[in-house]
């Protein structure tokens, strides 16, 4: 790194700025950072801002790459005149067009009238249909051409389409062997590193960021992650969090390992949409989301894109689907019809359905889709999700609960339908037998985000210092995970009392729309999370450590240690949980 100011703030002041670093020969980046929360992140429930990474080529011509969203509109084209002045910018190399993208585009022209916009197919189309004055200054990338900047930066570009990015395009500067990713390979995480030297520490946040945003469309990324091994890359440049340089080889494998743990759940579901504004396709992330937390592997289809037999395939295999629409002009559009009538004519009807969609004023579309299939005899895994204009964080938590809940009732009705045997103990595995044998305390974990009091049930609890005195705790992607395994967090173990029936009230899976304090008296211990009064006694606990653990990281073991406690009723004793088998609760 031979260059870095940072514009106009410093991380101390946690204000949003400009980073900007020469990271290869005649080759910038500009990484637009806050560590507010902005609209993705309430999205995808994380609190550790972002980066939006450009980068800027000087050669005997000059191109952006990937110019950030509008939250960074005006701090952004305030940095850039830094570093070039605006009526020398060639080109605009964009991975993916969104509105928010068109925004800083927007303003970006205007001073700089002369620039041409490089794009794939789709990306230009969606340009054209917000700025349609601007059709000659666009240039359409239709497979893998290149653009020749001089001095040896002859961009190659590899379309990387996919159901959420139907216009995602990679770019490699043969020169500088530097590969722009856009949405692949990247984080939401925000800090001074411009690289992945501690790359070790950004594994859960990299998981995370491939969950939210690439699990439901695995087979593509696949495909895509096929087209970036045949480079001969030596850094890859995403756009959010740090370049990878230092883990190339082992994300890259990490990449096609989670693809192929989505195609080896044993339940798969059919997530189907069309989206006029990104609203529809916002919801269908939120819902997938849910999904892949519960362990249902997701096919994620844009019905703009798929071909009829795709989309054929796709729900003859699945065991639900979910089909989510738009409302233009009061009719769902022609691709959703069309998808309904292969629905109708191929999904058999214990196949769990579900229906989703946004609208403007009338939501007929949603109407329709409910109507032909309630008529058709379907069950539904779900009410169907109404949302008019942008969803707001609530509705998404609604529709990721959604998910979770149609994972749910498809696993039990998957149970109910299958062979019904006798099943004795010489059939169970002796070694399930064995673990199940393990015995624990069994206990509430209260946990708090905002205004938001959660408590889920759990008895994979152990002592495991003494000074300071410290426990570990088990915590599954379904049991607010996502807020007990950061360091730094508090959370508040309750430990139950045998003979009191406190238990039901809770779930070894949280659920997050419902409040089970509401009949319990609690208090407020001083980190905030909420003590049961009923409960033997309680530990105030902060988390110092997490590590994924198990077969597709199936289980966090978090080491917390205990700030404070008290025992309620010293003559009480500590309801223990048995267990016949060591494969479930």
């Amino acid at each position: 790194m031979l260059d870095m100011t940072i514009t106009p703030s410093t991380q101390k002041q946690k204000q949003r700025d400009v980073q900007v670093a020469e990271i290869a020969p005649e080759t910038t980046i500009l990484r637009s950072r806050t560590w507010d929360r902005l609209k993705f992140e309430v999205e995808y429930s994380r609190q550790r801002g972002t980066t939006a990474n450009s980068y800027l080529i000087r050669a005997d011509q000059t191109a952006l790459l990937d110019p950030p969203g509008e939250s960074f509109t005006q701090i952004f084209l305030q940095t850039l005149p830094q570093q070039i002045a605006l009526n020398e910018l060639d080109y605009v190399i964009l991975g993916h067009v969104n509105p928010n993208r068109l925004a800083t585009l927007k303003v970006l022209v205007e001073q700089a009238p002369q620039v041409k916009l490089v794009c794939s197919r789709p990306g230009a189309i969606a340009i054209k249909a917000t700025f349609p004055e601007w059709e000659s200054r666009i240039q359409s990338v239709r497979g893998e051409e290149t653009l020749n900047l001089g001095q040896g930066h002859c961009l190659q570009f590899i379309p990387v389409p996919t159901p959420r990015w139907a216009d995602g395009l990679g770019t490699f500067d043969p020169k500088t062997r530097i590969l722009f990713t856009d949405k692949f390979f990247g984080a939401h995480v925000c800090d001074d590193a411009i690289y992945d030297e501690d790359w070790k520490q950004l594994d859960e946040d990299r998981r995370y960021y491939f969950d939210c945003l690439h699990a439901p469309q695995a087979k593509q990324v696949e495909a895509a992650i096929a087209k970036f091994a045949a480079i001969d890359a030596k850094c890859y440049a995403p756009g959010h969090g740090p370049l990878i340089r230092y883990s190339l080889s082992r994300f890259r494998y990490d990449y096609c390992q989670w693809c192929q743990q989505q195609k080896n759940q044993k339940l798969r579901v059919a997530l189907l949409y069309a989206s006029a504004y990104g609203n529809t396709a916002t919801i269908a992330g939120a819902i997938a989301r849910g999904l892949v937390r519960a362990g249902i592997a997701v096919e994620s289809i844009n019905c703009e894109l798929a071909e009829p037999a795709e989309i054929s395939q796709a729900i003859e295999t699945c065991e639900g689907f979910i089909i989510g629409s738009p409302t233009l002009g009061g009719h769902a559009p022609i691709q959703i019809q069309t998808a309904l009538g292969i629905i109708l004519s191929t999904a058999a009807k214990t196949k769990l359905a579900g229906v989703f969609g946004s609208y403007g004023w009338s939501g007929e579309a949603v109407d329709l889709l409910e109507s032909k299939l309630r008529d058709a005899n379907y069950h539904f895994g779900f009410e169907p999700i109404r949302v008019r204009f942008s969803p707001t964080t609530a509705t998404l938590d609604e529709a990721e609960t959604a998910g979770k809940e149609f994972a749910q009732i498809l696993k039990k009705s998957k149970k109910l339908r299958a062979p019904r045997q006798a099943i004795t103990e010489a059939q169970v595995d002796r070694t399930e037998q064995a673990v199940g044998r393990i015995v624990g305390s069994l206990c509430v974990v209260t946990t708090q985000r905002g205004e938001t009091h959660s408590g889920v049930l759990t008895s994979w609890v152990s002592q495991a210092t003494f000074n300071p005195p410290g426990l570990m705790i088990a915590v599954a992607e379904d049991q607010n995970r996502d807020i007990l395994t950061h360091p730094g967090e508090r959370f508040v173990l309750n430990i139950l009392k045998e003979g009191r029936n406190l238990r039901r009230y809770f779930s070894y899976h949280s659920k997050t729309l419902e409040n089970p304090f509401a009949n319990l008296a609690t208090e407020t211990a001083s980190n905030g999370c909420l003590i049961l009064k009923g409960a033997l006694a309680y530990l105030e606990c902060t988390v110092k450590n997490a590590m994924p653990c198990g077969g597709a990281a199936d289980r966090w073991l978090v080491y917390a240690t205990v700030d404070n406690g008290e025992v309620l009723e010293p003559d009480g004793v500590t309801a223990i949980q048995h267990r016949r088998s060591g494969s479930h609760y």
